[in-house]
C-alpha cells in the first residue's frame, strides 16, 4: 500500500492506470483503501466538466484546451466518459483515439471509462478517477461526457466549472438546454463556428440566454470556437478562469453539495453490494415476481431487502 502511494504522488502512469481499473470494477478492497488515504490530500485540481451533443467536436476541443494548459506548464488529466454496449461491455475509444496527439506528452494522463449502467456506478468511479488524479499531481482535470442525458449531467455535476458545447446545424441546440444542461452549465461553446449557420444558431442561444437567471448572478457567457484550427480556444480557456475566480467564495458551496451526492452515491451503492451479496437469487426473483404481480408495493418490498442485510 505504501509505494502504491508513493508511486501515485510520483505521478507513475502505470500505477495510477492500474489503481483506475480496479475502482472502475470496485471489486478490489485495497483500491478502497487507497481513496481513503489519499482523499485528505486533494481538493487542490481545477476539474472542468465539458459535455454536449454527439458530433459537436468535445473531443478536439478537449485536446486543444489540454495543450494550451500544457503551454502554461500545468499537467492534464482527461477522462472521457464511453458508451458502453450493454451485452459486450467494450467501450467505445474514438474519443481517446482522437486524442492520440497528446499521448506522448508525460504531463497528459488520458482514460477512457465505460458507461456500464450499474446503478451509481460509473458517476462513483469518476469520482474516484479524480481524485487519484488530483492526488498525483494533475492541476487541471478535463471531464468529457458522451451526451446530454441525465446519466451525463449527473456525472459532470461533480466539476467546478461546466461547458456546454453546442453546434451550429443540427437543430436541437436549445431543446438540448431545456433538457436541464442549462442549470449546470457556465459557459457555452458554439464549436465549428465556421458553419455558415452559426450566426443563426448565435442568435438563438443568445435569446435564449437572455430568459435565463442565476443564483450567483453570473451571466454565462458565449465563445465561438473552432477546435480544429484552436481558434477561440485560449478565450474560452481564460473564460474558465473568469468564471473560477468569480465564483472562489462560492465554490465551497458547490464542493459542499459535490460532496453531498457522493456520499449519498456511495451509500445507494454500498446497500445494492450488499443486498447482492446477502439475498439469494431465487428470494430476489420471487420478491420481484410479488411486486410485479401487485402482491407487494415497492415500499414494503424495499423495507423488506432492507431487513435482510442490516
Amino acid at each position: 500500500m505504501a509505494e502504491k502511494l508513493q508511486k501515485i504522488s510520483e505521478g507513475d502512469v502505470r500505477t495510477i492506470a492500474r489503481v483506475l481499473t480496479e475502482l472502475e470494477r470496485q471489486q478490489a478492497p485495497w483500491a478502497r483503501q487507497l481513496i481513503r488515504e489519499v482523499y485528505p490530500e486533494t481538493g487542490r485540481a481545477l476539474i472542468i466538466g465539458v459535455t454536449g451533443s454527439p458530433g459537436s467536436g468535445k473531443s478536439t476541443l478537449v485536446a486543444r484546451m489540454a495543450l494550451t494548459y500544457r503551454e502554461s506548464g500545468l499537467k492534464v488529466g482527461i477522462i472521457a466518459v464511453d458508451p458502453t454496449s450493454p451485452f459486450s461491455g467494450g467501450a467505445i475509444l474514438g474519443d481517446r483515439i482522437r486524442m492520440q496527439s497528446l499521448a506522448s506528452d508525460p504531463g497528459v494522463f488520458i482514460r477512457s471509462m465505460a458507461t456500464r449502467g450499474q446503478l451509481g456506478g460509473l458517476s462513483a468511479a469518476v469520482e474516484d478517477a479524480l481524485t487519484i488524479l488530483d492526488a498525483a499531481g494533475y492541476q487541471i482535470l478535463l471531464l468529457e461526457t458522451v451526451g446530454v442525458g441525465q446519466d451525463e449531467i449527473d456525472i459532470v455535476s461533480t466539476a467546478q466549472v461546466t461547458i456546454l458545447v453546442l453546434v451550429p446545424g443540427m437543430g436541437d441546440g436549445v431543446q438540448a438546454i431545456k433538457a436541464g444542461v442549462m442549470e449546470i452549465a457556465d459557459v457555452f461553446v458554439i464549436n465549428k463556428a465556421d458553419h455558415p449557420e452559426t450566426p443563426r444558431a448565435e442568435r438563438e442561444l443568445r435569446s435564449f440566454l437572455r430568459m435565463v437567471t442565476r443564483d450567483d448572478r453570473w451571466e454565462p457567457p458565449l465563445i465561438k470556437t473552432v477546435a480544429t484550427t484552436g481558434q477561440g480556444v485560449e478565450e474560452l480557456v481564460n473564460t474558465v478562469q473568469r468564471f473560477y475566480d468569480f465564483r472562489k467564495d462560492r465554490i465551497d458551496s458547490r464542493t459542499k453539495a459535490v460532496a453531498r451526492q457522493r456520499l449519498l452515491r456511495l451509500v445507494s451503492q454500498r446497500l445494492v453490494s450488499r443486498i447482492q451479496v446477502s439475498v439469494p437469487e431465487a428470494e430476489l426473483d420471487q420478491l420481484t415476481e410479488r411486486l410485479a404481480s401487485r402482491e407487494v408495493d415497492p415500499d414494503t418490498a424495499l423495507d423488506e431487502l432492507v431487513r435482510k442485510v442490516t
